[in-house]
């Protein structure tokens, strides 16, 4: 398969990436920074530059030219101001799947947040609320999709503590929880749940949530 990831350089996009091209896979990571493309070299990837707060929905159609799939990973990091916020977590996946619409790609996985239906959770911060209305705004646009087959992911709390390849996952709503979930999830089996989604086409229009549990991946999505 040929795998395009929006976000390439993320610290689940990489694991992705090294997990895909390992097994034989061809990946294009888009990244915004030129020196992040050695990165994704040293994971087994190819990097394509593209901003996508400024690229049109041409650039990154040519992107996405002749993938099997495309993975939204991309973020708009904890310290971002709240325009950034939409121009990334909501805006940007417009326009990848824009993109994927225009260059045939069909198979679209969005990596959300477990607490996207928590915006108005009186606990947290207004940053964390604005970022998750725009995750929210996101889901809503994806659901909207006619000519995609998207699956959406959300993780809960992601660490960076050594993957065992299993999880616990679960159906998600399109609503969400109202309240704020703080399960940990390592970003190595949030990877691998990837890499099985892709695997798996009758995962597709489905909504998954995923945290650190007892079972195998593969056991996890056939449950």
């Amino acid at each position: 398969m040929k795998i395009v990831i929006a976000g390439g350089h993320g610290k689940i996009a990489l694991r992705l990436t090294r997990l895909l091209t390992e097994r034989g896979d061809s990946v294009v990571g888009i990244v915004r920074n030129p020196r992040h493309v050695d990165d994704i070299g040293r994971a087994g990837g190819e990097a394509v530059v593209l901003d996508l707060e400024q690229a049109t929905v041409d650039e990154v159609a040519a992107a996405l030219a002749g993938a099997d799939a495309a993975v939204f990973s991309a973020g708009s990091g904890n310290s971002a101001a709240s325009a950034r916020r939409d121009k990334m977590d909501r805006a940007a996946v417009v326009l990848v799947m824009d993109a994927a619409e225009k260059a045939g790609v069909r198979r679209f996985l969005h990596v959300s947040s477990i607490n996207v239906g928590g915006a108005d959770d009186s606990g947290i911060g207004e940053g964390y609320a604005t970022y998750l209305r725009a995750k929210r705004a996101a889901e809503e646009h994806i659901f909207a999709r006619e000519n995609l087959d998207w699956t959406v992911l959300r993780p809960g709390v992601l660490t960076d503590e050594d993957g065992d390849g299993t999880v616990e996952l679960t159906a998600g709503d399109r609503i969400g929880p109202k309240r704020i979930r703080s399960d940990q999830v390592a970003r190595d089996d949030v990877a691998a749940v990837l890499v099985a989604l892709l695997d798996r086409p009758d995962t597709a229009r489905r909504i998954y949530v995923v945290v650190g549990g007892e079972t195998p991946i593969e056991k996890a999505i056939d449950g």
